[in-house]
């Protein structure tokens, strides 16, 4: 027996108000101008790795990237995630990618090496772009979700079934190249992909020796809602066992999108909950799962809710549009920056990636970036390796600059002490400039700091905390 031992999830800062892009109700989450689907999926990875620290000795060993929109078509995006959670090197790393039902598929993944022994991290992860004024930029979102999953006698959710189809039909796609990915005739999706979503529910619920009306929570993803419309009445459900997919605060978040409302109900889910979740996309995947009494053990520090609570929805449409490069605009009058040198990249992995400063042995001074002589007693190599990436810190003195390169001007550079010892200088986001004071509490997130010639430059952000 295997199962989900703990989870995390990220929803990003900024939302967009369907009204400013030109009707609708509700809103849609937006990843910043900074993000991709790597820096959210290390963001949802470090709730979850935060909790797995916290309740095993054990190491994880696999991890599972899954996403429809990686920064790298060619180049292992999950090495990036790993070297940010400061996953060990022996790590076994694996992308899925081609359509959205690879979120799931990769927690199933998960599950089935968890029956062999095997821990692994399934981060998911998606920035969803859709044509200007099209169904697809007004209904998706931006967010990202992780999953540890590992042998079942720690679980939070043990696994009691499962299904799945693959299906050849013309639905949704995108050429290499395409800026926006194209859907066919809803109709023709739906009268394909609506009997074979109910083909595998149902096959789910006999695998698993459940019930419908056992069911607490059935989940229900497609990358066309209508797609699986049908399966309540077919199954005879009421409607509070039917979630909430959060449709008008969140929109859907491509890959990711089945695993956020599988953590947004097991934030509340009680021991003995049942829950059915499915995701339909090139066919169906289906399992059930039953919440243990660890439930409480595996929740994270922040639950999906209060990541969309803590949000701001004034973002205008224009700049939203300027940040996914769909809308020409005057660039910062300064040369462009420069390629990253992989080199030096290598050499402060630690530092860049994992964000590990130091720590005088003599004095116990912190040291950013890490040092080999101490600011304090001059202490000589006498150093320990000390990780800060979770420690809060706070600002000690900040200036706008509107001259640097930046889709965000003003750029808000800060000096920034930690609370456990140690300063630096670095770049704040989320924020809004005209609200940043000496001693504001902050956090550190992961974040791209500019693309120069094709590649990109990831490292370590401050923001308020969230």
């Amino acid at each position: 027996m295997s199962g989900i031992l703990d989870y995390g999830s990220y929803v990003p800062y900024y939302r967009l108000a369907r009204a400013a892009i030109g009707g609708g109700r509700g809103e849609r989450a937006v990843a910043s101008y900074d993000e991709d689907s790597v820096s959210m999926a290390v963001e949802a990875g470090r709730e979850a790795k935060r909790v797995f620290d916290s309740n095993n000795n054990g190491a994880i060993d696999t991890l599972i990237f899954a996403t429809t929109s990686p920064p790298y078509v060619e180049k292992l995006n999950a090495a990036a995630i790993a070297s940010a959670l400061d996953l060990p090197a022996s790590i076994r790393s694996m992308e899925l990618g081609g359509n959205t039902r690879m979120g799931l598929a990769g927690l199933l993944l998960g599950v089935d090496l968890g029956a062999a022994g095997k821990t692994s991290l399934i981060c998911t992860s998606d920035v969803v772009i859709g044509g200007p004024g099209g169904a697809r930029e007004r209904d998706s979102g931006d967010a990202a979700v992780a999953f540890v999953t590992g042998p079942g006698d720690q679980a939070i959710a043990k696994v009691l079934g499962q299904a799945s189809s693959t299906t050849e039909v013309l639905d949704v796609w995108r050429l290499p190249g395409d800026q926006f990915a194209r859907q066919w005739e809803e109709r023709f999706g739906i009268q394909i992909l609506g009997p074979v979503s109910l083909d595998t529910a149902q096959r789910a619920l006999t695998d698993a020796g459940v019930a419908p009306e056992e069911l607490a929570t059935v989940i229900l993803d497609a990358t066309n809602k209508r797609d699986v419309a049908g399966i309540p009445r077919a199954l005879g459900l009421k409607p509070e066992q039917v979630a909430d997919m959060m449709a008008g605060n969140l929109g859907r978040c491509g890959a990711a999108h089945a695993g956020l409302i599988l953590a947004n109900t097991l934030d509340t889910a009680r021991p003995g909950d049942k829950i059915l979740l499915l995701s339909t996309a090139d066919g169906c995947d289906a399992v059930v799962l039953e919440v243990t009494d660890k439930i409480n053990s595996g929740r994270p520090q922040r639950s999906v809710q209060h990541w969309i609570d803590s949000g701001d929805n004034g973002l205008v449409y224009n700049t939203y549009l300027k940040w996914r490069g769909i809308l020409p605009f005057e660039p910062p009058r300064r040369p462009d920056p420069d390629r990253p040198s992989a080199p030096i990249m290598k050499r402060h992995e630690r530092w860049k990636y994992s964000f590990c400063g130091s720590r005088c042995e003599s004095c116990g001074q912190g040291h950013l970036p890490p040092a080999r002589v101490c600011v304090k007693c001059n202490s000589v190599d006498k150093m320990k390796e000390e990780r800060f990436a979770d420690e809060p810190c706070k600002v000690t003195t900040f200036t706008l600059d509107h001259l640097a390169y930046s889709l965000q001007p003003p750029v808000i550079s800060s000096v920034v002490d930690f609370e456990v010892g140690g300063r630096m200088a670095c770049e704040l986001t989320d924020a809004d400039p005209a609200q940043v004071k000496i001693g504001n509490q902050l956090e550190m997130t992961f974040r791209r700091l500019y693309t120069g010639q094709g590649v990109h430059n990831y490292f370590w952000k401050a923001r308020p905390q969230r």
